[in-house]
Parts: C-alpha cells; structure tokens; sequence
C-alpha cells in the first residue's frame, strides 16, 4: 500500500508539472502574440499569479474533495484508479504537446477516473458513485459550453472596446491594450491556479483518503503548496510549442482584441472557480476567446481549419482518457493483492 501511494503521489505531482508546462501556453501567447510583454516576464508573471492562485482559495478544492470521494474506494483499488486515471491524462497531454495542440486536462483527469472506475466494475470490485454526474457536470457541459460562451463574449466585447477607442490613434490603442494585458496576463494565470491548482490538491487529498491515511474532512496546506510548486515550475519551463499555436497558427490579433479576450477567459475561470464550483478547462476558455475575439474584424483573421482540429482534440479527449485508463487498470489490477 505505501509504495502504491507514493507511486500515485508522484503521478500526481508530475502530472501537475505537465499542467503547468502545457498550460503556460493559456496565460502568455496572447501577451507574448501582441508584444505587450517579453516570453521571459510573461512566464515568471504567469507562474507568480498561478501559485497565488493555488493557494488563495480553499473552497473549489474542497469541494471536489467531497464529491470525488463517493467515486474512489479505499485501499489498493482507489489507489490504482487514481494512478490509472493520472497516467491516462498524462499521457495523453503528453501527445497533444507533442502535436502541439492545446487540451483539457480537466477533462481529461475526469475521463480517466470514469475509465478506471468503470473497469474496477468490470471486474467486480468497487466501482465509481455518482459517475454519471460526474461526467456530465465535470466533462460534457463545459465541453460543449465553454467554447461557445467564450467565443461569443469575446466576439461581443471588441465591440464597446473599439467604441470607446474609435477617436483614439491606432498608437495609443495599442499601447492601452498592451498596458491591459500586462494586468490580464495575470488576471489568466490567477484562474489557471484556482481551477487547476486546487484540483491538484484535491487529488493528493484524495490519495491520502484512498490510502486511509486521511479523513476527508478538507485540503491540508501542505497539499495547496505542493500542487502550488509543481505547476509554478511547470509554468516557468512554459511549453512553448502550443503556445506557438495558439498565438501564431489559430488568429491573429491586436493588443486591444488580446486584452479583451484574456479578460473574457479569467472572468470565466474566477466564475467557474469561485461561484460555481465548476472545472472549467482554461485552455478551451483562453483558446476560444482569442478566437472569438480575432474573429471580430473587417479582415479575415482565423485559420478555421487549425481551429477545427483543436475541436477535433478536444472532442477526442473524453474517449481516448476513458479508454486509455480501463486499458491500464485491467493491465495493473493483477498487482493489486501484491500491492494491498
């Protein structure tokens, strides 16, 4: 049992690492896009803003902690089903960076944990509560939801922007779009570090419950520090390759349309965290609001067939983590009386 727990504690934190490396992309490409900030300050401000993140709210993480719990049995068979799921999420943001393709690893974590749960029921053993609800409210709503309301806001919200600044020189508007996305820059990262971050730490909590160490009773501190470490080095090594693609190869923008958009995602991400208690996918937020914001002017500006298959590897996430994580708990469960 102790070795399996350490075995999920570091798929975990790598995992967590992962996150930050990709989704550094999330916070910087519109800033770096628009030259409002250099590569190297946009990273150490995202990585600031996303340990902050991390460690300012309790409440989300908490609360993914009671409802995660009622899907994850005790002993070696929820360990695994953590590992499996990780591993599966992993390994599949491993691919999407490769192919430099932004992804949800929100959506993907949760898939898993659908898969390896389905599996232990497969086989008899304890199988996920409340799995249903889980991947409708965690995987299926925000999937279809998400890039359709930040694609639309962000589309709208160029609107009263260029209203305001219709007087204004093309100079200056660009200057007060950059000075703004020096401010959202963080304002992303702030979200990216409530949503991902307390996820982080909600499943480290639920390690320690799984391996009846822990009552689940609430986050301890060292757990929102240590999530917080991994994804602030993951953000400060930055995946540049999907960055490249979400600020280079899906749209072009100005500083003002980047400020907008930027400002569309963090509101969404602070709503979804703080409001709602619901995990959203900064990814699929920031994405879709540079798009819907990019989309918004006289000339064309989206590279829709890139963007299509960004959906494409959204779509694909579900399936291919719920598949890939029953695929690795049949593998390991014959260890399981070894490990337990």
């Amino acid at each position: 049992m102790t070795v399996l727990l350490w075995c999920v504690f570091a798929a975990i934190c790598a995992f967590a690492f992962l996150n930050g490396f990709r989704d550094a992309s999330n916070s910087v490409a519109a800033a770096v896009r628009t030259r409002a900030l250099t590569p190297s300050i946009a990273v150490v401000l995202a990585a600031f803003f996303t340990v902050v993140g991390t460690l300012l709210s309790t409440t989300f993480g908490s609360s993914l902690v009671s409802a995660a719990d009622l899907n994850v049995p005790d002993g070696a068979a929820g360990l695994a089903i953590l590992l499996t799921a990780v591993l599966a999420a992993g390994g599949w943001g491993l691919f999407c960076w490769y192919r430099a393709m932004p992804m949800s690893s929100t959506q993907a974590v949760i898939s898993g944990f659908a898969g390896a749960s389905g599996a232990s029921a497969l086989l008899g053993g304890d199988g996920a509560q409340g799995i249903t609800r889980m991947l409708v409210g965690g995987v299926l709503i925000p999937l279809l939801l998400t890039p359709v309301i930040a694609f639309g806001l962000s589309f709208l919200v160029v609107i009263p922007l260029t209203w305001l600044l219709r007087n204004s020189s093309s100079s200056d508007v660009n200057t007060i779009g950059r000075l703004g996305q020096s401010v959202t820059t963080g304002a992303v990262a702030l979200g990216h570090g409530l949503q991902d971050g307390q996820r982080t730490a909600a499943m480290l909590t639920l390690a320690l419950v799984a391996g009846q160490t822990a009552t689940p009773t609430g986050i301890p501190f060292w757990a929102q520090a240590l999530a917080a470490g991994c994804l602030g080095v993951g953000v400060l090594c930055g995946g540049w390759r999907i960055t490249h693609t979400i600020a280079y190869r899906l749209v072009a923008i100005d500083p003002l349309r980047g400020m907008g958009a930027q400002a569309v995602s963090a509101s969404m991400l602070f709503i979804g965290a703080i409001a709602l208690n619901m995990p959203l996918s900064t990814t699929q937020a920031v994405t879709s609001s540079i798009v819907g914001s990019g989309a918004n002017q006289r000339y064309e500006s989206v590279a829709w067939r890139r963007v299509v298959s960004v959906v494409l590897y959204w779509l694909a996430t579900p399936v291919t983590c719920i598949a890939a994580a029953g695929v690795l708990f049949l593998a390991i469960n014959p260890l399981l009386g070894w490990a337990g």
